[in-house]
């Protein structure tokens, strides 16, 4: 059981360095890499090298950095800003209007940008003081910015999914396009979720609605941003492409096949990149110097996921290199216990794992052993895949919490402890019931 010694040396690297030293995530994954190493014996230079070599080459390193790039540019071209002033001159003025327009907003963002923190920050720092204006407390409002962050995990194309579908453990058994529209089926099963949990929020508290002076008139809204709608309109072209009818077309007229030849996670970020830059045009630098400023503004993004990225797979692939992903495999089935009760105690296993760490390391560290041990126990590759990024999505739900949770708190002036015992009844617990009704094939995706 060498590799499930590996894999406990490995979190309690990554948990000592992230919650004790509290040092960055990305040198918690270097020294997490590093330290399982050994545990692959003589052959430990050579694992470590292809581990590390297989990680730098993978595509999905460079999706992903497409993926922070374009939220960068779409926040600082105004776009984002647009589009939650358009959700708020929509439904701002019914009660509880601002906690509406939170959790729609951050389920829009939660589709393009995918970083919890990035997205309680940018929702947050608008829709937390309106919330308190309409008379929300201020613990039930950083509550709902937090919980609602999670949302940028539970659907396509986020970097956790890139790490679960890119690692060695589970890219034989899953093709990465094939995840895209179950995983959008189960971000909206989690959005309904979110949409309940504001209604009883809501329902709770004495909000009213916001007033005018405080939202823009639906029509100059419109004005301003109903062009940002594209975004989700531009998502669907390489989709569109690479499925069904429209795809076997293609592949007919270039003799091409085309679900290969059209990296959907490659395409995305460039249209919405291409689509972000032409409606923030205006805001955009004009010329060469500015350019170079605005990318050197952006560098400090890509040194902290990229460094995560690339190391979350190297630890992957050298744990793999140990036999872990078998020997977890033939512990959880050796228990042969049946699928609902396998299914909770991954999802356990997992929430438990995401409290003190990211959602990307958390794949890395057990994400893909769980996905491996429920296409064991034969469940399909996608749903079992679904389900684990839907587990993992608590990184700000459990005690201690995860960054997301601490933007909320902070813009809210309020001591997160306040927020702990709402975001384990609110969120947690039902994500966990969403993630095994996925596993049981009762919620469709």
């Amino acid at each position: 059981m060498i590799g499930i010694w590996a894999l406990g040396a490995y979190l309690a690297v990554i948990l000592l360095w992230t919650t004790v030293i509290k040092r960055s995530v990305g040198e918690a994954m270097i020294l997490g890499f590093l330290v399982v190493l050994p545990f692959t014996g003589s052959a430990a230079a050579q694992v470590g090298w292809e581990a590390l070599y297989a990680a730098i080459t993978d595509e999905i390193v460079y999706a992903t950095m497409a993926f922070v790039f374009m939220g960068y540019l779409l926040d600082k071209a105004g776009v984002l800003d647009r589009l939650i002033d358009l959700l708020n001159s929509l439904i701002g003025g019914v009660k509880g209007g601002p906690a509406w327009v939170s959790t729609v907003a951050s389920a829009g963002l939660g589709g393009v940008v995918h970083n919890q923190a990035a997205i309680a920050a940018t929702v947050g720092s608008v829709t937390i003081p309106w919330m308190e204006k309409s008379r929300l407390d201020k613990p039930s409002a950083a509550t709902l910015v937090a919980g609602n962050a999670g949302m940028g995990i539970t659907f396509p194309f986020s970097a956790s999914m890139f790490v679960l579908a890119g690692s060695a453990t589970v890219g034989p058994l899953l093709d990465i396009n094939a995840l895209v529209l179950p995983l959008l089926f189960g971000g909206l099963w989690c959005f309904l979720h979110r949409l309940i949990v504001t209604w009883l929020l809501v329902r709770k508290s004495g909000m009213a609605p916001l007033d005018a002076a405080h939202r823009l008139p639906v029509r100059a809204a419109f004005g301003r941003g109903w062009a940002t709608l594209l975004l989700f309109v531009v998502v669907a072209i390489p989709l569109v492409i690479t499925s069904g009818a429209v795809a076997q077309a293609l592949t007919g007229w270039t003799g091409t096949d085309i679900t290969k030849a059209v990296g959907v996670i490659v395409w995305i970020p460039v249209v919405l990149i291409i689509t972000g830059a032409l409606l923030g045009r205006k805001n955009l630098p004009r010329n060469r110097r500015a350019w170079r400023d605005l990318l050197q503004d952006s560098a400090p993004r890509f040194g902290i996921v990229g460094v995560t990225v690339v190391f979350a797979f190297a630890g992957a692939n050298a744990l793999a290199g140990t036999g872990l992903p078998q020997q977890m495999t033939a512990l959880l089935n050796g228990m042969n216990l049946p699928l609902w009760l396998l299914a909770i105690l991954i999802g356990l296993i997992v929430i438990a794992v995401a409290a003190p760490l990211s959602a990307t390391a958390t794949m890395a560290a057990v994400g893909t052993v769980g996905v491996a041990a429920l296409v064991a126990a034969g469940v399909p590759a996608t749903t079992a895949a679904v389900a684990v990024l839907v587990f993992s999505s608590c990184e700000a739900s459990v005690p201690p919490g995860g960054a997301p949770l601490y933007v909320a708190c902070g813009i809210a002036d309020v001591n997160p402890i306040k927020t702990f015992a709402r975001l384990l009844t609110h969120y947690a617990l039902p994500l966990l019931g969403i993630g095994v009704l996925i596993i049981l094939g009762v919620l469709p995706i």
